[in-house]
């Protein structure tokens, strides 16, 4: 058992302020590259699919073929050889945006306004429904309101789409390595910055102090101590964080909340402290077996994402070797949240003498299909929702990851575009002096320091 381990997580507009052909407003015509939306996610064409009918909506940016439009001087916007489309040429508020073979009709043309893109066949304005900027978000048409979830970047010419982070259409990374104040000879964080590139980080953990309410591990003050101190020396240097509540040990918010507002609240007090992009929800030891707990996890869950547009999201559970229990997943999804990622935590399966790297995607493997079960995905979304966050060194059950086995993962999430890529923790990233103390302190394995940081932080998405 690890000893506190991981996480693991309106109006309308005016007449007259339409330009006068297409989407000149933003771009030169025949400008190609990425258009930029609501949570700073990417206009995509579902599944990189040309097929007639394919959904155009929101996802992270990542520079593939699927989020390059060009901006034509006919109005249209194209990619992969078609266009953006309003089904039937439909004029109701709701018509959902599609890819269709280019034909020239008001259906196909767009114009800038304000930051808007006003589709000529209906007057109402391209809106990512919900307003939501979860990933695989419809885009649709609607009333022109000026709203955020109306306004698009379009591109500028000469470039290529940019590439974000994935689940980080907010600027969040997917590589943040746990970094725990609590004990382990804490390092310097900048030290790790400079050391390896890598920019975020996961810092461990925010309990209950017996109540609700939230405290470092459930005992040092939520600002003005050491964890604080961290924050903002991170932040310096160019970095950010992404809280985590939970971890093995210790009091559950999710369990000393008695209800799902109660929960949001703590969770939004952390937040605000904070001004955070993102959080990380640990749901396990007793809380994950406790079924109300896990269906009052999910419902504060819904309240933060609908208080906080654009926050980043992630959840982190245990894992078996073919993958983790569904229950918490299923219960998510049977009541509308979509987290950014689901992540597993592939290891203590117990027994030294395995090859980690291999078991670790196998496990991914099983965490993509529970995900495709219970949402509905293409094996792409899936993968696009699931996260990896390991162990360096020698785990709690004495099976060994070595770098070798990071390089592994790294490859299998570069592969299949994982939302997140991370591990417990960084203060472990350092060889031991001596003998593996079994501390936090030092990996127990053959290394330099920060190898293992150093390996993750080459994912790109």
């Amino acid at each position: 058992m690890r000893k506190t381990t991981t996480l693991l997580a309106a109006g309308a507009l005016a007449a007259g302020t339409l330009t006068a052909l297409g989407i000149s407003q933003a771009s030169g015509a025949d400008a190609t590259g990425a258009i930029t939306g609501y949570g700073g996610k990417c206009v995509d064409i579902a599944a990189a699919s040309s097929a007639n009918g394919t959904a155009v909506q929101l996802y992270d940016c990542n520079g593939t073929s699927a989020q390059s439009w060009t901006v034509s001087s006919d109005g249209s916007l194209r990619a992969l050889g078609k266009c953006m489309d309003v089904t039937a040429a439909g004029t109701a508020n709701g018509t959902k945006v599609q890819l269709y073979d280019c034909n020239g009709t008001n259906a196909q043309k767009w114009t800038a306004s304000n930051g808007a893109l006003v589709n000529a066949g209906s007057g109402r304005c391209l809106d990512a429904t919900g307003p939501s900027s979860a990933n695989g978000t419809r885009l649709q048409i609607w009333d022109c309101a000026g709203s955020a979830n109306q306004k698009w970047t379009l591109p500028t010419g000469g470039g290529t789409p940019p590439t974000t982070p994935p689940s980080g259409g907010t600027g969040v990374q997917a590589v943040a390595p746990y970094l725990y104040n609590g004990w382990g000879n804490p390092p310097d964080p900048t030290t790790i910055m400079n050391a390896t590139g890598v920019k975020w980080f996961t810092l461990a953990f925010v309990l209950s102090n017996g109540s609700c309410n939230p405290q470092w591990d459930g005992g040092r003050a939520l600002t003005g101590g050491v964890d604080q101190n961290t924050i903002n020396k991170i932040r310096a240097a160019g970095g950010d964080v992404v809280p985590s509540f939970g971890g093995y040990s210790g009091n559950k918010l999710e369990e000393s909340c008695t209800s799902a507002s109660a929960l949001a609240g703590a969770y939004q007090k952390v937040i605000n402290a904070y001004g955070l992009k993102a959080i990380d929800i640990d749901i396990e030891a007793s809380a994950y077996s406790n079924g109300t707990v896990q269906q009052r996890t999910v419902d504060a869950l819904k309240t933060i994402k609908a208080n906080n547009p654009g926050i980043v999201e992630y959840v982190t559970i245990g894992t078996g070797q073919s993958g983790p229990d569904t229950g918490l997943i299923n219960k998510a999804a049977a009541s509308g949240l979509t987290v950014d990622s689901w992540t597993i935590m592939p290891f203590d399966f117990g027994g030294a003498g395995q090859n980690m790297g291999t078991l670790t995607t196998r496990a991914a493997d099983g965490l993509k299909n529970a995900l495709k079960s219970a949402y509905g995905y293409t094996d792409d979304q899936a993968y696009r929702h699931s996260g990896i966050s390991s162990m360096n060194g020698i785990t709690d059950n004495n099976e060994t990851v070595t770098v070798a086995d990071f390089r592994t993962i790294l490859g299998y999430a570069q592969q299949h575009h994982l939302a997140r890529l991370t591990f417990w923790s960084a203060n472990r990233d350092r060889p031991c002096p001596g003998g593996y103390p079994n501390d936090d302190t030092c990996s127990g394995v053959s290394q330099s320091a920060w190898d293992f940081t150093r390996t993750f932080a080459q994912y790109g998405g």
